[in-house]
């Protein structure tokens, strides 16, 4: 299989994804929105406490 062969390929998968996916609602796009932001506040928030937890750990005081 030469480079071509595959850029065909690769074309003729991306006309596929194309052909099956929509413009989603703006009611379907705030949810999906809303559950990103959520997600990432949750992943931030996890992150910020388990920081805390180890500096606690190793300082023996909170650099609040």
């Amino acid at each position: 299989m030469n480079a071509l062969d595959k850029l065909g390929r690769f074309v003729s998968d991306a006309r596929h994804v194309m052909s099956m996916s929509y413009r989603p609602s703006p009611e379907e796009f705030n949810k999906s929105a809303k559950v990103i932001i959520i997600g990432i506040l949750v992943v931030g928030a996890m992150g910020f406490i388990i920081s805390l937890i180890v500096t606690l750990i190793i300082s023996g005081t909170l650099p609040i």
